[in-house]
């Protein structure tokens, strides 16, 4: 009977044994609870569903505060090619010049800019574009003054009210240069109608600037008069100023169409030589010429004005007779103020 007790209670103590050895295992499956109900990840899924701060940080995104701002600028920088895009300039000390590259390259504003400045009160700022990028400027009111060198697009021009004075500054010449062979044989040329039909027969290198300048616009009227439609491999474009033209004919062994002051100031970087000058269709005439703010009343016409009167006074003549005769021997620009255009040459 003992023995039955004792092995009762033998089992019984293993039972008990048996639950609590189980009790903890199960423990688990109710602490696994916070994972079924997902308390946290619930709690961290809420802000993704109600996206509060995502939202939040969304709203400048979708108002686009900070990308408006900055689109802006961009706008306003995109109209500065725009004449309303300016500001008022009317009273400012500072002018806008929109000159030829000719008149930069050749040295003559390096000189004439600052006597200007110290005996005016202005500062200029110098635009050097071709001479038609330099009338569209002033038409746009993107310009106060201009100094160029196409007379049929300057009267143009003028007849489109875009201009209020127009004054003869001065005048050089037009010059073909190329390599010393002179592989076109232009140099005993009769007129540069026959230079340009030589090069153009013989399909000798020539190199045009190509981007509607005074330069450029003059070169193409010379080949319109001598019947000839330059195109072909022989005939290139830069698309660039004087200086960069004539450094491009000469690595070619080009010819090319150029004014003389600016090749005079770069003859010792270049091996071209001058092979045909003299026609009087190579005259090469500047104005200078204010913008009329009757069309732009934001420009700085008093500015633009006070240049151009400047640039035909005695002192100033007198300047541009003298450049170039120390240097080059000679002078680059011939003085012209006071004279009827028909009188040059």
């Amino acid at each position: 009977m003992k023995k039955r007790i004792l092995s009762l209670v033998s089992v019984m103590m293993l039972i008990s044994m048996v639950l609590v050895a189980c009790a903890p295992a199960a423990a688990p499956t109710e602490a696994a609870k916070p994972a079924d109900t997902a308390a946290p990840a619930d709690a961290a899924a809420k802000p993704a569903d109600t996206a509060a701060p995502a939202d939040a940080a969304a709203k400048p995104a979708d108002t686009a505060a900070p990308a408006d701002a900055a689109a802006k600028p961009a706008d306003a920088a995109a109209a500065t090619t725009a004449p309303t895009a300016r500001p008022d300039a009317s009273t400012s000390k500072e002018i806008i010049l929109a000159t030829t590259t000719s008149t930069r390259d050749s040295g003559l504003l390096d000189v004439l800019l600052p006597a200007f400045e110290k005996a005016s009160g202005y500062t200029v700022k110098m635009v050097a574009v071709g001479t038609g990028q330099a009338l569209t400027m002033g038409k746009e009111g993107n310009a106060d003054v201009l100094l160029v060198h196409a007379p049929a697009s300057e009267k143009e021009y003028m007849t489109g009210g875009f201009g209020k004075e127009r004054l003869l500054v001065m005048h050089n010449d037009f010059i073909i240069v190329g390599p010393k062979a002179d592989p076109a044989k232009i140099k005993g040329a009769a007129s540069t109608a026959d230079a340009y039909k030589a090069i153009a027969e013989s399909k000798s290198t020539f190199v045009s600037r190509g981007d509607d300048s005074g330069t450029n616009k003059a070169e193409l009227t010379l080949w319109k008069s001598a019947k000839i439609t330059p195109e072909g491999d022989w005939y290139l474009k830069t698309g660039q100023g004087m200086g960069d033209t004539l450094r491009i004919a000469s690595e070619k062994a080009g010819y090319t169409f150029t004014d003389r002051a600016t090749y005079l100031s770069m003859k010792d970087t270049l091996d071209l030589e001058i092979l045909y000058e003299g026609d009087k269709a190579l005259l090469n005439i500047y104005h200078v010429i204010t913008v009329n703010p009757d069309k732009w009343p934001k420009i700085n016409y008093a500015g633009g004005k006070a240049f151009a009167d400047w640039m035909v006074a005695a002192d100033t003549q007198k300047m541009i007779a003298e450049f170039g005769k120390e240097k080059y021997g000679q002078a680059l620009f011939i003085a012209d103020a006071g004279k009827a255009e028909d009188a040059v040459k």
